[in-house]
């Protein structure tokens, strides 16, 4: 195990983070947003992390979950930005030029499928990720100045 791991580790965390929190603050600004460029309403995204994996580990700890055999990861990635594809709320206003002109629907204006609560709830949980990947960082700064003193 290297001496930086832990901080390249953490640095993978903050990366993703901050790209969750640049999804999430994009679908709370388009909460409103009833026509694109696609068509239709605003459809809010989500991000899918996997596992940076380890392929060649160096070390081995007999204590881990049966899911680690293979030692520890080298940290997260984003696999994919996925579109929710459900419908969202539905109001009838005949008059807003977005209103459906045809169909059993019609006459009513499809908002986003944006949840405000939900996506501020989301975005405390990114901001605390991101925290928790900055004290990481911190901590290993300080473990490296203490091991540097021990010497002095």
């Amino acid at each position: 195990m290297g001496l930086f791991n832990s901080i390249d580790i953490a640095t993978t965390g903050l990366a993703a983070e901050r790209l969750r929190t640049d999804v999430i603050s994009n679908n709370i600004a388009n909460a409103s947003t009833t026509r694109t460029q696609e068509g239709g309403a605003f459809k809010k995204s989500t991000i899918i992390f996997g596992a940076v994996a380890d392929d060649n580990p160096q070390w081995n700890f007999p204590f881990a979950p049966k899911h680690l055999d293979n030692g520890p990861g080298k940290g997260v990635k984003v696999l994919e930005i996925v579109k929710d594809t459900t419908q969202g709320r539905l109001v009838y206003d005949p008059t807003h030029p977005d209103a459906i002109q045809s169909g059993p629907n019609q006459g009513y204006v499809e908002y986003p499928n944006v949840n405000i609560v939900d996506e501020m709830v989301n975005l405390i949980s990114a901001s605390r990720a991101y925290e928790a990947n900055a004290t990481v960082i911190e901590g290993a700064k300080d473990m490296f100045n203490y091991a540097l003193n021990i010497g002095k």
